[in-house]
């Protein structure tokens, strides 16, 4: 007789159950705590880093903006591929409990390495380089590695019965997760802009708090260990799993002219594996082919870090990007506590793949809302000079009215008053004599002699008036009364007013005092008008993310939960990679893409609801049920579902919706 294999993939069976102390009377393990803090804090740790990462690169390691941005973008898709090895790591060698203290340890070291390359003291710029990078890689494999870990091991804390309280756990636990991410990005780029140290922007203590918030994690984590219940590794899960699927599809391909057909093509690898084993596997591919269409949702959601903020730069008053960690916080409590439960009470069956449906369909609204805004935000923006095209702007210093003439074309038709200026963009080739440049601010005063040739050279012969301090081409918001500006040796004392968001202003002396030209109009469109699509984004997110996340942990098997929770995570590094495709390869302008995003997402979301509308929902503990006497052999009718059905018409379903736990039934 063959061999059966995978008897003994089953770590419920050997958990290492302990009395459970409850939080206050409730059906809470006091674990959970532990956990949540846990979370809190290393989400601090990651987010807090990642705020001013960018400008680290830039201002420290005096990157340019392409490879600054390009590092953290590969960062960030690094940090998302290796939940993989992580939950492998988990289900197949250590354990979730060692995995993370393990990887925890090497998350620790990352960020201590990186706060070390952050102090001039240390050495050149290669060595700060060096550190920084080998900080970031030991980053992303400690965050990546415990992701996937965390979540499963906090679901692992609840009893089969308390399937409500293990539902609202996840709630709570994505909560302390926006929590510490809107704590830390807001207090650590105070760390870095407000505190000074070795003569500039204190980037070493701006990543050594967060360096001792995942240290503080770590500890919290360490300190709750005697009161988890910990399911042990159930061995070399993936390899099984791999030589299952290789056996089932080898053996098809060579007897399935000769022998009748099976219901599924893993029954073809009974005659070595095991039914529990195979149903396992059945289980896991199931809920991977729904994960199949949810990187779209992530390639709509990741925006708000990239285009939408941009598009926020470009409007009055500053940026809501914090908007979305702070509802968060207010609307999980609310759909969990109030919007929920009401339609349970209307006795709608509101199971987690309709939810997250309806995430998507909200998610798609919110890019609608966010095409809205960019359409009137372009009306008030000045579009640059494409490509081969220049923007010519003159200025008339003179006390009448001066006219331009260019040959063969019919730029400035009109005369151009005095103090005041005219621009046009035009596909002209100028050979430019002689070119006044203040500070990096393109200034053309009054001509004294232009003549325009064949060859269209303009020359300029006036002086330049420095109107700006060196290296600070930008200001904020609001009334300049006292300005000081030197022209030569002569020295002004300039009101100019209020310089507003994203205007463009000319500065000139008038006699003895100073005028000011308004060369581009102010950003008219307020940012309050973001506010609808970062509502919409946000409610997409609780009703998509927070419930995939409880989701992916109730339907795979008790032995490859990890494995199941790093397939949720590779949605958003897919999403990313979406972005980038269609950014860098449609050329459309801002709300085009806007609008192709949202309608990719519609579609999606329809193919989805139709693969949602087919999925059995599951309850992995139910496999001690159906495989109650080991299944010790092999063969079978290979009828797996119908067991399950029959099982489920017996037991409490997994996946509760409403407060008072219902039955799951199956036709």
């Amino acid at each position: 007789p063959i061999q059966m294999l995978g008897q003994d993939l089953n770590p419920e069976q050997n958990r290492t159950l302990k009395p459970t102390s409850k939080l206050c009377g409730t059906n809470y393990p006091l674990s959970i705590a532990f956990i949540v803090v846990n979370e809190f804090c290393e989400r601090f740790s990651y987010y807090g880093m990642k705020a001013v990462l960018t400008l680290y690169f830039i201002n420290y390691l005096h990157w340019d903006k392409d490879l600054s941005t390009a590092v953290y973008h590969a960062f960030s898709s690094l940090c998302y591929f290796t939940p993989v090895l992580g939950a492998l790591i988990a289900d197949s060698w250590l354990g979730r409990f060692k995995t993370i203290i393990y990887l925890s340890l090497v998350y620790v070291l990352g960020h201590v390495v990186k706060s070390t390359g952050a102090i001039p003291a240390v050495g050149e710029n290669v060595t700060h380089v060096v550190l920084s990078m080998t900080g970031l890689v030991l980053i992303a494999f400690g965050t990546g590695g415990i992701k996937p870990c965390v979540a499963a091991f906090g679901g692992d804390q609840f009893e089969k019965e308390h399937t409500e309280e293990r539902r609202k756990f996840f709630s709570i636990f994505y909560m302390a997760i926006n929590a510490g991410s809107l704590l830390s990005t807001i207090i650590t780029p105070i760390l870095r802009g407000d505190v000074q140290c070795f003569g500039g922007d204190c980037y070493a203590l701006a990543f050594g708090v967060p360096a001792a918030l995942m240290i503080i994690a770590l500890v919290v984590f360490v300190a709750g260990s005697t009161l988890y219940t910990k399911s042990p590794p159930g061995g070399n899960v993936l390899l099984d799993v791999c030589k299952c699927i290789g056996f089932a599809l080898r053996n098809r391909w060579r007897n399935s002219s000769r022998e009748p057909r099976r219901a599924h093509w893993l029954d073809w690898a009974q005659e070595k594996y095991s039914k529990r084993l195979i149903y396992e596997i059945k289980m896991v591919l199931r809920v991977l082919v729904l994960f199949i269409p949810l990187p779209m949702f992530w390639a709509l959601f990741d925006q708000q870090g990239s285009r939408w903020t941009l598009q926020a730069t470009r409007m009055n008053m500053g940026i809501v990007s914090m908007l979305n960690s702070l509802l968060i916080l207010v609307f999980v409590p609310i759909f969990d506590m109030i919007l929920y439960p009401l339609i349970g009470l209307c006795k709608i069956k509101f199971m987690p793949l309709k939810k997250m449906a309806i995430g998507m369909v909200l998610a798609a609204l919110a890019f609608v809302a966010a095409t809205v805004v960019e359409l009137n935000v372009t009306k008030t923006v000045v579009e640059p000079p494409l490509a081969r095209e220049s923007l010519l702007q003159v200025v008339n210093l003179a006390e009448g009215d001066v006219n331009v003439a260019i040959d063969g074309t019919g730029l400035f038709p009109h005369p151009i008053g005095p103090y005041e200026v005219s621009k046009h963009t035009s596909t002209l080739f100028f050979t430019l004599c002689k070119f006044g440049l203040a500070y990096g601010f393109p200034f053309l005063p009054l001509p004294r002699h232009c003549s325009y040739g064949a060859s269209k050279c303009v020359s300029f012969e006036a002086p330049v008036l420095p109107a700006v301090p060196p290296r600070t081409p930008l200001y904020s918001r609001r009334l300049y009364k006292e300005v000081r500006c030197n022209a030569g040796l002569k020295e002004y004392s300039v009101d100019l007013g209020l310089l507003d968001f994203g205007a463009s202003y000319t500065i000139g002396p008038e006699g003895l005092r100073a005028f000011k030209m308004l060369d581009i109009q102010a950003n008219d469109v307020h940012i309050t008008w973001q506010i609808p699509q970062y509502v919409l984004i946000t409610a997409a997110e609780v009703m998509f993310s927070v419930t995939g996340l409880e989701f992916s942990y109730s339907q795979a098997p008790p032995n490859m939960k990890s494995v199941v929770q790093a397939g949720w995570l590779l949605t958003v590094a897919f999403g990313n990679v979406i972005v980038l495709i269609v950014a860098e390869g449609a050329g459309l302008k801002q709300w085009m893409e806007f609008l192709l995003f949202a309608s990719l997402l519609i579609v999606v979301c329809i193919i989805f609801s139709i693969m949602a509308h087919l999925y059995t929902y599951v309850s992995p503990e139910q496999l001690d049920t159906m495989f109650q006497d080991g299944d010790g052999g092999g063969g079978g009718d290979g009828n797996d579902d119908g067991d399950l059905k029959k099982c489920q018409t017996e037991q409490l379903s997994l996946i509760a919706v409403a407060r008072e736990k219902e039955k799951c039934s199956t036709d």
